[in-house]
């Protein structure tokens, strides 16, 4: 703000029913001495810093003499008996330098101030408030926004939080931890772009900061990255940092630009490119702008914290920049081609270790980081998410599956081929395209390569290639014959009332046309009659009546339901949501036996019933005291007979996999930290399958639903140990074992396990929702049709001789 283009909107009456607008004119922004950084919290509970401060920063071109100038501060929401506080300032502030002034200390922090270049004693509220940059020490008398930008003495202003008086619009509010500082090199007279919150980083006019600390360092990018993924400058000021600008990100609480130093240096460890967060503020650069830089160096990590197992990225925060010049040729975008052979080294915590990106693919990323890349006409292996996300792979060859996609299949096989990809071309120039696994992104894509705790290395498309379908369609399984029992299981993502009929309708569509209305289907995360309303609501009534309904304007069966209500808030997922199993079954074809005595926390036991087994309680919950279910879904076990033969069938839903340290982590190798947890669920599912089979060794057995754990985990081995059931994955080709896609990787999480009696197997993942865009569920579901024994074997042959008659009957009907 400056002196020049001030007023105020006038309007007039001229005439009858005329009305005279003269517009309201606009401060010039400065151009030389700003103010750069507020803050008010200094010497509050929780803070570092004891004192208030305020820094003014020259980002003009010459020397600015401030003798007789002042700082003045105004609280956020002045009253009529409000006044003004000043500081009068001495010297001058050199071009690209700081200026620091002090206020006033309070009782808490640790960490003093740097020499301040001005003192004063005002105290400063911590949240919101007024700061004027004066050409007098004359105390301002002006309240509002309108009379202030009057006063022709005020040179620069920023109001902050509530603030009343402020430029345009005012900076996001402080706290006693945070100061608000300038992001914008060139003023644009709105506080609201131009400054950003973050973590206090006050300068004196020699450069040194809070203790006492060293003036700015001279740096190059490639300095700055160095050779490990960690910075060695890591929490230190640099300055004369140049490059010119490659990208620019204008949305999201992550805002900022990219740069890459045009002179690179020999060594292919270092990255010649840097990323500086401006946070919620758009930085006033172009592409092809050539700038100088200052700022602190930072490893971000997720959430600011330090026991993040995800790798950091390295940005510059609190930056102040100069442009150069305007327009200049972008640096050439590397093609990502061959990859290395190695994924990432191993021993631990890989932040300190010397970069070899000529032997593992996240060394060769990381010494890119922030750089520009490039693919060109790559095929999809992850659909487009609700994060306008989708994956590529520059391995073509790499594990494919049947359907385009890559294959997950064992830990040692991370698939570096993976590359996920976003845009910062805005979408209202161009929509983020909507692709699914076997489609191709055609012609070249280039950005700069970012990191993301969400995926990985990212590259964040300028140029984004052309999608050329690879036709891929949701599958259709067959019909169950006459003989045939079909049971089926579906994770359908937190599904309660109030979700939008369409995910009803959709869901329905997948079990009636996809699934083919199966008998019996094992649900996975319904969730209760109110959804994530916390209020202690647990019954699920609703949901399922809802999801029938849906099923039958679907033209299938009039499914009934059994489920057991969890205790409120005990079972994970969602806090209020009550997420639990449940069957549905068709009772044309299949009858429930309903023992009545099961309910939340009532385990299910296995007796003895006229030689055979049954259980205590239908539906039962196994062994719900047990600790491996703590937080998480409890098994729900229920006694089903068809064409009168019994079948047990348990639904299930393990804990979640969420908290496993990342295959792209700093941890290497990553340690499965849920992973416990789920073995202790395998042993206490397989002590009931124990139990079932030593009553009736042929008794028909089919666990079925969303274990979160791999074909070959430890938890399915525990399952599968000595053959009593079997994983119904395992029967499939190689290429056609997963239910699931992650961050590109085609993986198994949802599975369907027998006991050995059931005869004619015919099992099947219908692939419907985990590799196209706009899923109804993030699963696949799956389906095995089987003829269930009688445990004799002349009686099994005498009903097989009698599903044949009716079947023949059937077809010529």
């Amino acid at each position: 703000m400056t002196s020049s283009l001030r007023g105020l909107a006038v309007a007039a009456s001229v005439g009858l029913g005329m009305v005279l607008v003269v517009p309201a004119a606009s401060a010039a922004p400065s151009a030389d001495i700003l103010i750069g950084e507020v803050y008010g919290g200094g010497g509050n509970s929780g803070a570092t810093l004891t004192q208030d401060f305020i820094e003014l920063t020259n980002v003009g071109t010459a020397p600015v003499s401030v003798a007789g100038w002042s700082v003045q501060y105004l609280p956020a929401a002045p009253s009529s008996s409000s006044r003004w506080q000043a500081t009068p300032l001495t010297g001058s502030v050199q071009p690209g330098k700081t200026y620091l002034v002090s206020e006033a200390k309070g009782t808490g922090g640790s960490v003093e101030l740097p020499a301040s270049d001005a003192v004063g004693t005002i105290p400063m509220a911590a949240s919101a408030g007024t700061v004027a940059l004066v050409k007098s020490t004359e105390l301002l008398t002006c309240l509002t926004a309108a009379d202030c930008v009057a006063d022709t003495r005020i040179h620069d202003l920023i109001g902050y939080g509530n603030a009343t008086v402020r430029e345009t619009a005012p900076a996001a509010a402080t706290s006693n931890t945070t100061s608000s500082a300038r992001v914008n090199a060139t003023d644009t007279d709105n506080n609201s772009v131009d400054f950003a919150s973050g973590e206090p980083s006050p300068r004196n006019a020699a450069g040194e900061g809070p203790g006492g600390g060293t003036p700015p360092v001279s740096a190059k990018i490639h300095a700055i990255q160095g050779i490990t993924r960690v910075s060695p400058l890591a929490g230190k000021k640099v300055a004369d940092v140049t490059g010119v600008v490659t990208a620019i990100r204008a949305f999201g609480q992550q805002r900022g630009f990219w740069f890459q130093d045009t002179a690179p240096d020999a060594d292919v460890r270092t990255s010649e490119g840097l990323f500086v967060l401006t946070g919620s503020a758009t930085p006033n650069v172009k592409v092809g702008d050539a700038v100088v830089v200052a700022g602190t160096v930072k490893e971000a990590l997720p959430n600011d914290d330090a026991n993040s197992t995800f790798q950091s990225l390295t940005e510059l925060i609190g930056a102040t920049w100069t442009v150069s010049s305007a327009g200049n040729p972008l640096p050439q975008a590397e093609s990502i081609g061959a990859l290395p052979a190695g994924y990432v080294p191993t021993g631990g915590n890989i932040d300190s270790l010397e970069l070899k990106p000529a032997e593992y693919t996240l060394d060769y990323f990381e010494s890119r980081e922030s750089m520009r890349v490039a693919v060109a006409d790559v095929r999809v292996v992850g659909p487009t998410t609700e994060f306008n996300e989708f994956y590529v792979t520059v391995r073509p060859d790499e594990n494919p599956t049947a359907r385009g996609g890559t294959l997950y299949g064992g830990y040692d096989q991370p698939n570096p081929g993976r590359l996920k990809v976003m845009s910062l071309i805005p979408f209202s120039q161009r929509p983020f395209p909507q692709v699914n696994v076997n489609d191709k992104l055609t012609g070249r894509t280039e950005g700069p390569l970012d990191y993301s705790n969400f995926g990985g290395y990212t590259l964040q498309a300028t140029t984004l290639g052309e999608i050329a379908s690879g036709g891929l369609k949701p599958e259709k399984t067959r019909k169950q014959r006459t003989g045939e029992l079909a049971i089926g299981t579906y994770n359908v993502e937190n599904l309660d009332p109030g979700d939008e009929q369409t995910k009803f309708d959709r869901l329905a569509a997948g079990i009636v046309e996809n699934l083919a209305t199966p008998d019996i289907v094992a649900l996975e995360e319904i969730q209760d009659d109110n959804g994530v309303t916390n209020d202690g609501t647990v019954s699920a009534d609703q949901t399922l009546r809802k999801f029938t309904d849906a099923i039958v304007a679907k033209g299938g069966p009039r499914y009934e339901w059994r489920q057991i209500n969890p205790a409120n808030n005990a079972d994970g997922g969602e806090p209020g949501g009550n997420i639990r199993v449940a069957f549905i079954f068709n009772p044309a074809r299949v009858s429930f036996v309903d023992r009545p005595g099961g309910d939340a926390a009532t385990p299910v036991q296995v007796v003895k019933q006229h030689g055979r087994a049954a259980l205590s309680v239908s539906p039962g919950r196994i062994d719900p005291g047990n600790a491996a279910w703590e937080r998480s879904r409890k098994p729900l076990a229920g006694e089903f007979v068809f064409k009168g033969r019994k079948v047990f069938v348990v639904a299930n839903h393990f804990n979640s996999k969420g908290g496993d340290q990342s295959v792209h982590g700093r941890f290497q190798p990553p340690n499965r930290v849920t992973e416990d947890q789920r073995i202790k669920q395998a042993i206490t599912l397989r002590a009931f399958v124990d139990s079932v089979l030593a009553v009736d060794r042929k008794a028909n057995i089919v666990l079925a639903g969303d274990l979160n754990d791999f074909q070959f985990s430890p938890a399915l081995a525990e399952l599968t140990r000595g053959g009593a059931v079997r994983a119904l994955i395992d029967t499939l080709p190689v290429n056609e074992r997963y239910t699931y896609v992650f961050e590109g990787n085609s993986q198994v999480l949802d599975h369907t396990l027998m006991s050995r009696a059931p005869r004619g197997v015919d099992y099947d993942v219908v692939h419907i929702n985990a590799e196209f865009a706009g899923q109804a569920s993030d699963h696949d579901p799956q389906v095995v049709r089987f003829r269930p024994s009688t445990g004799d074997e002349w009686l099994d042959l005498l009903f097989d001789l009698f599903d044949l008659i009716e079947q023949a009957h059937a077809s010529h009907r």
